[in-house]
């Protein structure tokens, strides 16, 4: 027990302080790119901190357990727009530009509903669902690169005088930081669950999603923190289209996903805290400490429904 609470606090340690470094790294190298914060967050910061739900995802599929992998992708964008929105913006109310509110957010709506239209209404992403899920990933991917100009000039300049190898650096040692932090928290977090006898689905819905999300979470946090709220709010929108599009489409094309114990609730949940932020961010193109606490209030009624009926 004291072993697995030791590898929690490592865990954590390891992803704060990693989160620090990559986002650093990430600024300097939207500067010395010309790009703006957001189109870095939705790539670079969004492709790093989605590493841990992607090596889950894909693991869980070869191993037979979809239901698992697609619950991680699932609880990771729940944990995403509710928790970590939510955290961020109560640490410091976020200014979200108007591409994100016009483009951005709805595109990850939108693949928060195909993605419950395929799984509850199909019961599975066969082999062809999950290729069409990668092109649009691809799209999107494409969209962002050639929308980046537009952007930058609604966002304030955040000067890092680091020379190009230095950012780099900052990048792979602050991915390197949150996916071992990550890795040190969900082992010890699961041996303690186990221990106290929760069930499997408990630790699969909460401690893997939420561990796998950690990342996601301190690196905007820590943005936040820093007033980068393009670097913020882009890696979560980002983090949640990977999961979705490049996650369940590389995972599913290479062992088709059969889903059973996921419910409608969950995929409602996921799909109704992306429109939640949507309706946030419109109103006043910011999301306000107010508006964070109450996201949080969500996603805490949810943890605890689900822990509620999965005992």
């Amino acid at each position: 027990m004291w072993l697995n609470l030791i590898f929690i606090v490592i865990g954590v340690i390891l992803v704060l302080w990693g989160a620090d470094r990559l986002t650093d790294g990430a600024v300097a190298i939207a500067e010395k790119l010309n790009m703006p914060q957001i189109v870095i967050g939705l790539t670079v910061v969004a492709l790093g901190t989605s590493m841990p739900e992607l090596c889950v995802s894909l693991v869980s599929a070869l191993k037979g357990t979809a239901d698992l992998a697609v619950g991680n992708v699932v609880g990771s964008n729940i944990y995403n727009a509710l928790l970590i929105v939510g955290a961020a913006a109560v640490v410091s109310p976020m200014t979200i530009l108007t591409s994100t509110v016009k483009k951005d957010i709805p595109f990850a709506l939108f693949a928060s509903i195909l993605l419950m239209g395929m799984c509850y209404l199909g019961g599975d992403i066969s082999r062809i669902e999950a290729i069409v899920l990668f092109i649009l990933f691809l799209v999107f991917m494409y969209y962002t690169v050639l929308g980046a100009k537009g952007s930058h000039a609604e966002e304030p300049s955040i000067k890092k005088n680091y020379t190009g190898i230095k950012a780099t650096l900052y990048i792979l040692l602050g991915l390197a930081c949150l996916i071992a932090g990550s890795n040190f928290f969900v082992n010890g977090a699961t041996e303690i669950a186990q221990l106290l006898g929760v069930s499997e689905a408990v630790i699969g819905l909460t401690i893997v999603a939420g561990g796998t999300s950690l990342p996601e979470l301190a690196t905007s946090v820590v943005s936040a923190y820093k007033g980068q709220s393009g670097i913020a709010i882009g890696n979560v929108l980002g983090s949640n289209v990977f999961n979705i599009l490049m996650i369940l489409g590389i995972t599913g094309t290479i062992s088709p996903l059969q889903i059973e114990g996921i419910t409608f609730v969950d995929y409602g949940v996921m799909a109704i805290s992306m429109l939640l932020l949507w309706c946030f961010s419109y109103t006043k193109f910011k999301i306000e400490r107010w508006e964070g606490f109450l996201l949080l209030a969500v996603f805490f009624a949810y943890i605890g429904w689900l822990i509620a009926n999965a005992i």
